[in-house]
């Protein structure tokens, strides 16, 4: 029998997670969601409503003492630069509270953590591997890397199994607003596959590092198997937006790509549209993968929910 536990379950890569890991749980297993609102949606799911940073929350989630804990809970990139009090409590204090609480020497939990790109930062024309410095321009990519480290000391200590993923941009998230910067990445997906004009805010040229919830996911859940701990960038398909409003094109109508107007905003594009290409043959070589090609990376990203 498993405990897993899946904190911002109700999120948009959480609510995917949720699905995958639902039929994966075998006779005995149990499985805890956390978030602000849950909603129990299976025989063997306990939900659990509130706020991580609240001490009886936080309780509530160890209560049963999962074995396998994804830690999704965050305040996103542009809405914790905004409010950096509510950023830090989240993704900070009360993340190093939950891993204090899980810490265990004789039965070291595996706790899978959401990660991102941000912890970059800037990056110029070189290619990204595991040698590229991290220099994150942004609270939220700094609040990542500091639970990255905290993560390896914790594993170091014995006291958790902890893998750390790197995760880049997720599509296609439902709706046209959010805290994410990135969040055209999804916005002109859904626009286009639904025949609606869409002024995005990076010019054609923009380059991203792309994978769909399902593929996240699915890298999440493989995370959890891994022998060895420690953090991964994850493979994702490194694509201008313009090659995705192509791929949309194929899939959708050869009139969808002029649904575009681009007016690009230099603090979008310098932060979100320039990322550089991506080599990842360590996660590559421990079984993760990206989405294959622009129009598998749409096809998964509109079954996204």
């Amino acid at each position: 029998m498993t405990r897993y536990l899946v904190t911002g379950a109700a999120g948009f890569v959480g609510r995917n997670l949720v699905d995958a890991l639902l039929e994966r749980l075998t006779p005995g297993d149990e499985l805890t969601l956390l978030d602000r609102e849950v909603g129990a949606r299976h025989p063997r799911v306990r939900a659990v409503e509130g706020d991580l940073s609240e001490e009886a929350v936080l309780e509530a989630v160890l209560a049963e003492r999962p074995g396998v804990v994804f830690h999704l809970a965050s305040v996103p990139g542009a809405l914790a630069e905004r409010e950096y009090a509510l950023g830090r409590r989240v993704n900070v204090d009360a993340t190093l509270d939950l891993f204090g609480g899980l810490a265990d020497r004789t039965r070291p939990p595996t706790v899978v953590y959401a990660s991102s790109v941000a912890v970059y930062g800037t990056l110029g024309a070189a290619p990204v591997d595991a040698r590229t410095p991290l220099q994150p321009q942004l609270s939220y990519g700094t609040h990542k890397r500091m639970m990255e480290l905290a993560l390896e000391d914790f594993s170091r200590r014995g006291e958790l199994r902890g893998v750390a993923l790197r995760l880049p941009g997720i599509v296609a998230r439902p709706g046209l607003a959010s805290g994410f910067g990135s969040a055209f990445m999804s916005d002109v997906i859904r626009s286009l596959a639904a025949g609606e004009p869409y002024i995005c805010p990076v010019s054609p040229g923009a380059t991203a590092w792309w994978m769909s919830a399902s593929r996240a996911a699915g890298n999440l859940l493989h995370a959890a198997s891994l022998a060895t701990p420690g953090t991964l960038t994850l493979p994702a398909l490194h694509l201008s937006v313009g090659q995705v409003v192509a791929a949309l094109g194929g899939l959708f109508g050869a009139d969808r790509p002029a649904l575009v107007t681009y007016r690009p905003d230099e603090g979008t594009e310098a932060v979100f549209g320039r990322s550089p290409p991506l080599h990842t043959p360590e996660a590559e070589a421990l079984g993760f993968r990206h989405d294959g090609t622009a129009a598998g990376l749409v096809q998964a990203a509109l079954r996204a929910h």
